[in-house]
């Protein structure tokens, strides 16, 4: 018998505007890339200012893309493992957030396991495949992205529980947040 639990996701976009954040909740179902993402975000921001997405995966990890402007998206994951195995989570661990060349993935993509060759088959002994060592456990990313608007490394690193809401409550956002929740 296996257990019907529904996994929770939360995303959300918060947008600075000279009248402080506005927050939108959003839908990723039609967020393939960290790409389509930055475009969301950038579609949400007024005069080029700075966009917060965040996602959210109840107890499991949580992710913090910042766009400003046309700049380069920065990123933030508090468990990149975590993150691997949700479907939202694959768009924000891109290649270079991973340190790897896009091609890297190439066996994985073609499933080639090395017995093709010949060569007998890997003993199920828990051994790390390359996707694990690609993945680490714990955060990933610029944990820096919100030092300037009052959340510095330290405080994003020793985050768990609600997280969003303790970035919400720092950036002095939460009813806004809290409002598309």
């Amino acid at each position: 018998m296996t257990s019907g639990r529904v996994t929770v996701y939360f995303a959300a976009l918060l947008a600075r505007t000279e009248d402080g954040w506005v927050a939108s909740d959003t839908e990723l179902d039609d967020v393939e890339t960290l790409a389509d993402l930055a475009d969301l975000a950038r579609e949400a921001s007024v005069d080029d200012d700075t966009v917060l997405a965040f996602i959210e995966q109840e107890d499991a990890w949580f992710g913090v893309v910042r766009v400003d402007g046309e700049e380069d998206p920065r990123i933030y994951v508090s468990d990149a493992a975590a993150a691997a195995r949700s479907s939202y989570g694959e768009i924000l661990l891109t290649d270079e957030l991973l340190g790897r060349e896009p091609e890297d993935d190439l066996d994985s993509l073609v499933n080639l396991d090395g017995t093709e060759d010949g060569e007998p088959e890997r003993e199920a002994d828990n051994e790390p495949t390359a996707g694990d060592e690609a993945v680490p456990p714990g955060p990933i990313g610029d944990s820096e992205l919100l030092s300037d608007l009052g959340v510095g490394q330290k405080d994003l690193l020793a985050l768990n529980g609600d997280a969003l809401s303790e970035i919400a409550d720092a950036l002095g956002c939460t009813d806004v947040l809290e409002a598309v929740r």
